[in-house]
Protein backbone atom coordinates (compact mmCIF):
# COMPACT_ATOMS: atom_id res chain seq x y z
CA UNK A 1 0.00 0.00 0.00
CA UNK A 2 1.18 3.62 -0.66
CA UNK A 3 1.94 6.10 1.84
CA UNK A 4 -0.93 8.28 2.27
CA UNK A 5 0.27 12.05 2.72
CA UNK A 6 -1.22 15.47 3.36
CA UNK A 7 0.42 18.48 2.29
CA UNK A 8 0.26 21.97 3.88
CA UNK A 9 1.93 24.80 2.27
CA UNK A 10 0.12 28.81 1.72
CA UNK A 11 1.79 28.91 -1.93
CA UNK A 12 -0.69 27.28 -4.58
CA UNK A 13 2.70 27.33 -6.84
CA UNK A 14 4.70 25.93 -4.20
CA UNK A 15 2.01 23.30 -3.00
CA UNK A 16 0.95 21.78 -6.74
CA UNK A 17 5.10 21.39 -7.48
CA UNK A 18 5.79 19.25 -3.92
CA UNK A 19 2.45 17.71 -4.75
CA UNK A 20 3.60 16.69 -8.31
CA UNK A 21 7.30 15.74 -6.79
CA UNK A 22 5.52 13.49 -3.95
CA UNK A 23 3.22 11.47 -6.20
CA UNK A 24 6.35 11.01 -8.68
CA UNK A 25 7.72 8.28 -6.47
CA UNK A 26 6.50 4.92 -6.35
CA UNK A 27 4.60 4.60 -3.28
CA UNK A 28 3.42 8.11 -2.16
CA UNK A 29 0.31 9.48 -2.42
CA UNK A 30 -0.88 12.77 -1.90
CA UNK A 31 -4.25 12.41 -0.44
CA UNK A 32 -5.13 16.05 0.63
CA UNK A 33 -3.96 19.75 0.22
CA UNK A 34 -4.38 22.79 2.57
CA UNK A 35 -3.38 25.92 2.79
CA UNK A 36 -3.51 27.31 6.37
CA UNK A 37 -3.08 25.31 9.83
CA UNK A 38 -6.65 24.77 11.07
CA UNK A 39 -7.39 23.30 7.34
CA UNK A 40 -4.22 20.83 7.84
CA UNK A 41 -5.64 19.89 11.33
CA UNK A 42 -8.94 19.32 9.75
CA UNK A 43 -6.90 17.23 7.12
CA UNK A 44 -5.78 15.00 9.16
CA UNK A 45 -8.56 13.87 11.35
CA UNK A 46 -10.65 13.29 8.10
CA UNK A 47 -8.03 11.82 5.72
CA UNK A 48 -5.71 9.78 8.31
CA UNK A 49 -2.80 9.99 6.66
CA UNK A 50 0.94 8.46 7.07
CA UNK A 51 2.89 11.64 6.99
CA UNK A 52 2.19 15.20 6.99
CA UNK A 53 4.56 17.22 4.85
CA UNK A 54 3.87 21.06 5.80
CA UNK A 55 5.85 24.47 5.56
CA UNK A 56 6.91 25.68 8.48
CA UNK A 57 5.05 29.45 8.01
CA UNK A 58 1.53 29.34 6.95
CA UNK A 59 -1.34 31.29 7.88
CA UNK A 60 -3.45 32.37 10.60
CA UNK A 61 0.16 34.04 12.18
CA UNK A 62 3.16 32.85 9.50
CA UNK A 63 5.53 32.09 12.20
CA UNK A 64 6.02 28.62 13.29
CA UNK A 65 2.55 27.07 12.32
CA UNK A 66 4.21 23.48 10.45
CA UNK A 67 6.06 22.92 13.99
CA UNK A 68 2.86 23.66 16.13
CA UNK A 69 1.14 21.15 13.82
CA UNK A 70 3.60 18.90 14.70
CA UNK A 71 3.27 19.36 18.27
CA UNK A 72 -0.75 18.81 18.24
CA UNK A 73 -0.26 16.18 15.79
CA UNK A 74 2.09 14.20 18.38
CA UNK A 75 -0.37 14.28 21.00
CA UNK A 76 -3.82 13.55 18.93
CA UNK A 77 -2.59 11.86 16.03
CA UNK A 78 0.64 10.08 17.02
CA UNK A 79 1.22 7.78 14.60
CA UNK A 80 1.67 10.34 11.68
CA UNK A 81 5.26 11.49 10.74
CA UNK A 82 5.56 14.95 9.87
CA UNK A 83 8.08 16.33 7.56
CA UNK A 84 8.58 20.15 7.93
CA UNK A 85 9.58 22.18 4.94
CA UNK A 86 11.61 25.49 5.63
CA UNK A 87 13.38 28.27 3.46
CA UNK A 88 15.74 28.90 6.60
CA UNK A 89 18.20 26.19 7.60
CA UNK A 90 16.86 27.89 11.83
CA UNK A 91 18.44 25.80 14.11
CA UNK A 92 15.56 27.21 16.83
CA UNK A 93 12.76 25.69 14.37
CA UNK A 94 14.58 22.23 14.25
CA UNK A 95 15.15 22.31 17.85
CA UNK A 96 11.31 23.34 18.54
CA UNK A 97 10.45 20.49 15.89
CA UNK A 98 12.64 17.69 18.21
CA UNK A 99 11.76 19.36 21.63
CA UNK A 100 9.21 15.96 22.79
CA UNK A 101 11.18 13.77 20.68
CA UNK A 102 12.46 13.13 17.18
CA UNK A 103 11.26 9.68 16.07
CA UNK A 104 8.74 10.68 13.18
CA UNK A 105 10.00 14.36 12.79
CA UNK A 106 11.86 16.08 9.39
CA UNK A 107 13.06 19.17 9.17
CA UNK A 108 14.51 20.10 5.41
CA UNK A 109 15.32 23.32 3.85
CA UNK A 110 13.40 23.87 0.92
CA UNK A 111 16.38 24.68 -1.55
CA UNK A 112 17.81 21.06 -0.47
CA UNK A 113 14.77 18.80 -1.79
CA UNK A 114 15.07 19.80 -5.82
CA UNK A 115 15.67 15.96 -6.20
CA UNK A 116 12.21 14.27 -6.01
CA UNK A 117 14.22 10.59 -4.40
CA UNK A 118 15.43 13.55 -1.67
CA UNK A 119 11.96 14.65 -0.08
CA UNK A 120 10.25 11.21 -0.94
CA UNK A 121 13.52 9.61 1.28
CA UNK A 122 12.59 11.59 4.10
CA UNK A 123 8.63 11.03 3.76
CA UNK A 124 9.49 7.31 4.79
CA UNK A 125 11.81 7.79 7.18
CA UNK A 126 9.04 9.65 9.59
CA UNK A 127 6.66 7.53 8.15
CA UNK A 128 8.77 4.33 9.86
CA UNK A 129 9.75 6.20 13.00
CA UNK A 130 12.86 7.80 11.98
CA UNK A 131 14.63 11.35 12.33
CA UNK A 132 15.90 13.21 9.45
CA UNK A 133 17.34 16.66 10.09
CA UNK A 134 18.73 18.69 7.00
CA UNK A 135 22.56 18.87 6.98
CA UNK A 136 22.49 22.65 6.85
CA UNK A 137 20.97 22.78 10.10
CA UNK A 138 22.87 20.56 11.68
CA UNK A 139 25.73 22.93 11.02
CA UNK A 140 24.46 25.88 12.04
CA UNK A 141 23.66 24.43 15.26
CA UNK A 142 27.44 23.45 15.08
CA UNK A 143 28.38 27.09 14.34
CA UNK A 144 26.06 28.21 17.01
CA UNK A 145 27.86 26.08 19.57
CA UNK A 146 30.95 27.05 19.11
CA UNK A 147 30.78 30.38 18.34
CA UNK A 148 32.42 32.75 21.47
CA UNK A 149 29.77 33.95 23.64
CA UNK A 150 30.34 37.83 24.74
CA UNK A 151 31.72 38.57 27.60
CA UNK A 152 29.19 40.96 30.05
CA UNK A 153 33.06 42.33 30.90
CA UNK A 154 33.34 43.79 27.43
CA UNK A 155 30.82 46.53 28.02
CA UNK A 156 33.33 48.09 30.81
CA UNK A 157 35.69 50.83 29.84
CA UNK A 158 39.64 50.49 30.55
CA UNK A 159 38.65 52.35 33.99
CA UNK A 160 36.07 50.50 34.87
CA UNK A 161 37.96 47.48 34.18
CA UNK A 162 40.92 48.55 36.72
CA UNK A 163 38.26 49.91 39.24
CA UNK A 164 36.49 46.53 39.41
CA UNK A 165 40.25 44.59 39.38
CA UNK A 166 40.87 46.83 42.91
CA UNK A 167 36.87 45.77 43.98
CA UNK A 168 38.33 42.32 43.02
CA UNK A 169 40.84 42.34 45.81
CA UNK A 170 38.76 43.17 48.34
CA UNK A 171 39.72 47.30 48.51
CA UNK A 172 37.32 49.96 49.77
CA UNK A 173 36.10 52.68 47.46
CA UNK A 174 38.98 54.88 49.05
CA UNK A 175 42.06 52.63 49.24
CA UNK A 176 40.85 51.49 45.16
CA UNK A 177 41.40 55.35 44.73
CA UNK A 178 44.39 55.34 45.88
CA UNK A 179 45.79 52.59 43.89
CA UNK A 180 44.28 54.34 40.67
CA UNK A 181 44.98 58.02 41.43
CA UNK A 182 41.18 58.89 42.07
CA UNK A 183 39.31 60.33 44.51
CA UNK A 184 36.69 58.23 46.61
CA UNK A 185 33.93 60.25 44.56
CA UNK A 186 35.07 59.11 40.86
CA UNK A 187 35.42 55.27 42.17
CA UNK A 188 31.89 55.56 43.80
CA UNK A 189 30.88 56.82 39.74
CA UNK A 190 32.60 53.95 38.10
CA UNK A 191 31.36 51.34 40.20
CA UNK A 192 27.27 52.22 39.74
CA UNK A 193 28.52 53.00 36.13
CA UNK A 194 29.97 49.43 35.90
CA UNK A 195 27.01 47.92 38.31
CA UNK A 196 24.13 49.30 35.30
CA UNK A 197 26.57 47.42 32.61
CA UNK A 198 26.88 44.60 34.05
CA UNK A 199 22.80 44.49 34.82
CA UNK A 200 23.12 44.80 38.71
CA UNK A 201 21.18 48.22 39.02
CA UNK A 202 18.25 47.03 40.82
CA UNK A 203 19.40 45.50 43.89
CA UNK A 204 21.37 46.61 47.00
CA UNK A 205 25.13 47.92 46.74
CA UNK A 206 26.75 44.90 48.69
CA UNK A 207 25.20 42.28 46.89
CA UNK A 208 25.74 44.09 43.54
CA UNK A 209 29.36 44.20 44.50
CA UNK A 210 29.86 40.93 45.31
CA UNK A 211 28.25 39.67 41.86
CA UNK A 212 30.46 42.35 39.92
CA UNK A 213 33.42 40.70 41.32
CA UNK A 214 31.67 37.02 40.57
CA UNK A 215 31.43 38.02 37.23
CA UNK A 216 34.60 39.29 37.22
CA UNK A 217 36.15 36.02 38.40
CA UNK A 218 34.42 33.51 36.10
CA UNK A 219 36.19 35.35 33.33
CA UNK A 220 38.85 33.72 34.79
CA UNK A 221 41.10 37.22 34.63
CA UNK A 222 43.51 38.16 36.65
CA UNK A 223 43.69 41.41 38.97
CA UNK A 224 47.04 41.95 37.96
CA UNK A 225 46.08 41.93 34.21
CA UNK A 226 42.70 43.86 34.61
CA UNK A 227 44.58 46.85 36.64
CA UNK A 228 47.47 46.94 33.90
CA UNK A 229 44.57 48.11 31.42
Amino acid sequence: MSLRIVLADDSLIVREGVRGMLDSQPGLEVVGTCADLDSLLASVAELAPDVVVTDVRMPPTNTDEGIRAAAQLRASHPGVGVVVLSQYADPEYALNLLEHGSGGRAYLVKDAVGEPGQLAGAVRAVAAGRSVVDPAVVEALVAARAAPKASPLATLTEREHAVLAQIAQGKSNAAAGAALYLSERAVEKHINTLFAKLGLAAEADTNRRVKAVLIYLAEDRGPNRLAAR
